[in-house]
C-alpha cells in the first residue's frame, strides 16, 4: 500500500515534549506523541469503498492483511509518529479545562488528488488526555459512528468520513447506562477521515492558559493549511478566519435542521473549526417532531442540546471561540459584528431552507407565517419528520382537500387525529395550495426538487440498533445494508421500500433506540 504521507501538523506545530504515555496536563504544545494499542484479533468488518478511492488506497490493498494492521493500530507505518491532539472545551456551558484526545490517535495525512486527509482511529487505545478512561471503544458505538459519517456525507452535511469498521478482537467493560451495571462488550475501532481534527476547544485551551504564543501558531498554521485564501496571517486575516468559521457553523447548522438531525453534545470540543459534523455520539434523527428533543440521556433534564437550540447553541459556542481568538484581535467590535451576522443570516438561510423543503422558489413576504403556521401544526400530534416531507411532495395543486390523507401515514397515531387538529390541518393545506398557484414550476417539477432536500431515508437509531443486535451475534450483513441504503437516501430505492417507516413501537423506549448516554 502506497500512500502519499504527509506530516505538516507534528512538524509545524509544538509538540510535547514528554513521551510516557502517562496522564497529565500537558503544557504549551498543541499535541502528544502515542503508539495504539497493539489488538488480539483484528478484522476489518466494512470499508468505505469512496473514502478509500479518496486516500488512494485500493481494492487489492484492502484484501492485504497490512491494511487491517494500520487501520487498527497493529502495525505504525515507516516514517510516520501517531498522535493525541491537546484541546479544551466548555461542556454543558461549564468551562471543562484540559479535555483532549482520550481515545483518538491520529495516524498520519495523507495527499490524494491535490487534498489533504487526516487519518484518525477512535477506540485505540489510552493516551494523555485519556484521564480515567481506557482509550477503547466498543462496537455498537462504533457502527454507529461509522455508518452515520458516510449517511451524513451524503445526505450532503458537511461531516468528517469513515473508512473503515473492525473488531479488536478483545473486550471492553462499559456501563451503558452509567447506572451501576458495567459488562464486557466487543471491542472495535474505527478509522476517522476529515481534512483537520481541529475544534474551537483546540484555540480555548491556549487562550485559557494565557499561552498566545502557541494559540498564534496554531491560528496561523490552521488558515495557512485550511484557509489559505485569507491569506498572509494579521489581525484582519485572524477576523476573516472567525467570519468564515461562524459562516461554516451556520450552513451545517442549517443542514442538521433540513434533515431533522440532533447531535446531542454540542460542547466547544465537539465543535470542528471547519464547519463539519464531527465526534458521533448520543445523536438522532427527529422522528416525532419535536423542537425540544434531544437524544442525549445526559441532557434529558435541561435539553440544552435539544433540536430547537441548536441554532442558538451554535452562537454561543462561537462566542467562546471569539473569546479564545480575541488575544491576537485586540478589538470586540468586529468579533461581535460577525457573531451578529450570524444571527440574522440564520434567520434568512433558516427560512430559505424550510421553502426548498415546501418547494417554494418566488418570494412571498408571507412565506414565514407560512412555515410557522406548519410547525404549529407539526407539534400538535406526533409527525414523523422525515415522512411528512417526503410525502408532501406528492401534493398536487388544486387539490388542497386531499392534503391530509396525502400525509396522514407520517401521523403516528392517525386514527387519532382531533377534529380541530384536522381542521387546522385542511386550513394549512388550503394556504399552501394557494401559494403554490404562485409558483411557475409544474407538480413534477416540483416534487423532482424537493426530493433533493427532503430525505427519504435517514439512519433513525431503531435501524442502526437491529443492525448492532445483529453484529453482536457475528452478523453483519445489515450494516452493509443500510450502509448501501444510506448512499443514496434521496432516491427511491424499492427494494429498500421497508425503511421508508415509522419508528416501530417496540423501539419507542428501547435501549438505543430512542435516547443514548455518552458511553463508548
Amino acid at each position: 500500500m502506497k500512500l502519499n504521507l504527509k506530516q505538516s501538523f507534528i512538524q509545524e506545530l509544538p509538540a510535547d515534549p514528554i513521551l510516557e504515555n502517562s496522564r497529565r496536563q500537558v503544557k504549551n504544545a498543541c499535541f502528544s506523541y502515542v503508539t495504539p494499542k497493539q489488538t488480539s484479533a483484528p478484522k476489518i468488518l466494512h470499508v468505505s469503498d469512496e473514502m478509500s478511492q479518496a486516500l488512494g488506497i485500493s481494492e487489492a490493498d484492502i484484501q492485504n492483511e497490512t491494511f487491517a494492521n494500520i487501520f487498527t493500530g497493529n502495525k505504525v507505518l515507516t516514517n510516520t509518529q501517531p498522535y493525541a491532539m491537546c484541546y479544551g472545551g466548555h461542556q454543558f456551558g461549564n468551562w471543562a479545562g484540559q479535555l483532549g484526545d482520550g481515545r483518538a490517535i491520529n495516524l498520519f495525512q495523507v495527499e490524494h488528488h491535490n487534498k489533504l486527509w487526516t487519518v484518525q482511529l477512535k477506540g485505540a487505545g489510552e493516551t494523555p488526555y485519556s484521564r480515567s478512561a481506557d482509550g477503547l471503544a466498543v462496537l455498537r458505538s462504533s457502527i454507529r459512528e461509522y455508518l452515520c459519517s458516510e449517511a451524513m456525507h451524503h445526505l450532503g452535511v458537511p461531516t468528517t468520513r469513515a473508512l473503515s469498521l473492525a473488531l479488536s478482537g478483545d473486550e471492553v467493560l462499559r456501563d451503558m447506562l452509567y447506572d451501576g451495571n458495567s459488562a464486557y462488550e466487543k471491542g472495535a475501532i474505527v478509522s476517522r477521515i476529515a481534512p483537520s481534527f481541529l475544534r474551537f476547544g483546540s484555540f480555548e485551551i491556549f487562550a485559557a492558559r494565557q499561552d498566545h504564543e502557541t494559540l498564534k501558531t496554531l491560528t496561523n498554521y490552521t488558515i495557512k493549511q485550511h484557509f489559505p485564501n485569507l491569506g498572509d496571517p494579521s489581525k484582519e486575516t485572524y477576523i476573516q478566519f472567525f467570519s468564515e468559521v461562524a459562516q461554516r457553523t451556520r450552513d451545517m447548522i442549517i443542514h442538521w435542521q433540513r434533515v431533522g438531525f440532533v447531535h446531542g453534545v454540542m460542547n466547544t470540543d465537539n465543535m470542528s473549526i471547519l464547519g463539519l459534523t464531527i465526534d458521533y455520539g448520543p445523536y438522532g434523527w427527529l422522528e416525532g417532531f419535536d423542537f425540544g428533543w434531544t437524544p442525549n440521556t445526559t441532557d434529558k433534564q435541561h435539553k440544552r442540546y435539544r433540536y430547537g437550540n441548536q441554532p442558538n447553541i451554535g452562537l454561543w459556542n462561537l462566542y467562546q471561540l471569539a473569546n479564545a481568538l480575541f488575544p491576537l484581535i485586540e478589538e470586540v467590535e468586529p468579533l461581535e459584528a460577525i457573531l451578529e451576522q450570524y444571527k440574522s443570516d440564520f434567520e434568512k438561510k433558516s427560512l430559505a431552507m424550510m421553502k426548498t423543503k415546501l418547494g417554494l422558489e418566488k418570494q412571498d413576504d408571507k412565506d414565514d407565517i407560512l412555515v410557522q403556521d406548519l410547525e404549529d401544526a407539526l407539534v400538535l400530534s406526533e409527525t414523523d419528520m422525515t415522512l411528512f416531507f417526503r410525502l408532501l411532495s406528492q401534493f398536487k395543486k388544486g387539490d388542497a382537500k386531499g392534503g391530509l390523507d396525502l400525509v396522514k401515514e407520517s401521523f403516528y397515531v392517525p386514527n387519532e387525529i382531533s377534529d380541530a387538529v384536522a381542521q387546522q390541518w385542511r386550513d394549512w393545506f388550503e394556504r399552501y395550495n394557494s401559494r403554490l398557484i404562485k409558483e411557475v414550476l409544474s407538480d413534477a417539477e416540483r416534487q423532482s426538487k424537493m426530493n433533493t432536500v427532503n430525505p427519504k431515508y435517514v439512519l433513525r437509531n431503531y435501524m442502526a440498533q437491529l443492525a448492532i443486535d445483529d453484529a453482536n451475534k457475528g452478523d453483519y450483513e445489515q450494516i452493509n445494508e443500510l450502509f448501501q441504503l444510506l448512499k443514496r437516501p434521496y432516491d427511491e430505492q424499492p427494494k429498500y421500500e421497508k425503511w421508508f417507516a415509522k419508528r416501530p413501537d417496540w423501539a419507542r423506549h428501547k435501549v438505543g433506540c430512542s435516547m443514548l448516554s455518552c458511553s463508548s
